[in-house]
This record gives C-alpha cells, sequence and structure tokens, in this order.
C-alpha cells in the first residue's frame, strides 16, 4: 500500500472508545513488525486498526474537516518515519497517538497565529496543550487496557469506569474478592509499565 492509497477520512460520526477499539482487532505483534519493515500492506492494517482512534483523538480539538486530513497526515508521518518505530518498546497504537498530539497541536498552533485575536493569545495556551495531554492519555489508558487478560480488563473497568468497589465487583463478576485485588494490582502495573514506556 503506497501513501496515496490510504482511504478516505474516517466518517465524522466515528467516535474512539474502549469498546470500539476493542471491536477492531488491534495489530498485533506480527503486524507491527511488519509496519517498521514496510512491509505490503501493513500502512492499510495498521489504519484499518487505529484510524478511528486517531480521528476521535483530532476531532475532540479540531474541527471535523481539518480532523479528517490531521488524521491522514498522521499516518502519512508516520508512515514515512517508521524505521523509528520499535516494537518492542510499545504498542503501534500508542506510537501513533503520540504523532497524533504533537499534529493536533501544531494545527492549534497554527489556528492560533492566523486568526484575529490579540499578538499576546499568539501562541497556544498551556490550557489546551494540558487537554490534548489528558485526552491523550485517556487513550493510551485504553489502549493499554487491551494487553491486559480479558478477566483483568473486566475488573479494572469495573473499578475506574464504574465506580464500583471491590466487592461489589466479586459479587458482580462472581470472582473471589481476592482475585480481584489481586488481578486490580497486577493489572495497574501493567498500564502503568505500558504508559511509562511511551514517554520514554
Amino acid at each position: 500500500m503506497t501513501l496515496t492509497e490510504i482511504r478516505p477520512p474516517i466518517a465524522p460520526e466515528a467516535r474512539y472508545s474502549p469498546r470500539v477499539t476493542a471491536a477492531q482487532a488491534p495489530v498485533g505483534n506480527n503486524a507491527e513488525s511488519a509496519f517498521a519493515r514496510g512491509d505490503d500492506n501493513a500502512l492499510r492494517l495498521a489504519y484499518d486498526a487505529h484510524g478511528r482512534m486517531v480521528y476521535g483523538f483530532c476531532a475532540r480539538s479540531l474541527d471535523p474537516e481539518r480532523a479528517k486530513d490531521v488524521t491522514q497526515e498522521v499516518f502519512v508521518s508516520a508512515w514515512r518515519a517508521r524505521h523509528r518505530y520499535d516494537p518492542a518498546k510499545g504498542r503501534l497504537g500508542a506510537w501513533i497517538m503520540a504523532i497524533t498530539r504533537n499534529r493536533i497541536i501544531d494545527n492549534v498552533r497554527s489556528e492560533k497565529r492566523h486568526s484575529d485575536r490579540r499578538a499576546d493569545e499568539d501562541t497556544i495556551d498551556l490550557s489546551t496543550e494540558s487537554e490534548v495531554d489528558a485526552t491523550s492519555d485517556k487513550m493510551l489508558v485504553a489502549d493499554a487496557l487491551l494487553e491486559l487478560p480479558e478477566r483483568a480488563r473486566e475488573v479494572i473497568t469495573l473499578a475506574y469506569f464504574h465506580d464500583l468497589t471491590h466487592p461489589q465487583i466479586a459479587e458482580r463478576t462472581n470472582i473471589p474478592l481476592g482475585t480481584v485485588k489481586s488481578d486490580i494490582r497486577r493489572g495497574l502495573a501493567r498500564i502503568r509499565q505500558h504508559l511509562e514506556s511511551q514517554h520514554d
């Protein structure tokens, strides 16, 4: 697949969520290695697996048309820089998200430079950059959840996205309370390790 064969931008109504991404088979280790090598069809596989996530991230900070354009720019940049991607250091989705973050911030800065706002607003607000970072972190956590075993993913989701206590999780899932606590502890450690690897 060549750069000009990237599919049309994802429809504006498409939004990223952990459920959407989980429904799409994430790019596995073999496909990630294929991307790093520049194998045929590797770019298409990466776009199919991560395009919705990238577009969803872009659409939170940019208008729909610009979000489409930036989504394609991200994959063009990722493909051209594929020699920098090391599958041993982290998932392809997280690496692409880092590229997306930088592209979004560049676009916000550019929009501010060409706006009619006061000269002292000519650079990106720290609050805007913080919002982009916060959104990126949430999506990286969702991506990291996909690496966990199904049971650990379920109990962590119930604990941190549904605000259930450990006993409530044990009752709902019919999993022993001690196992719930162990799964959450080990799962959070793996997520932390995953996130730290993306900021090295």
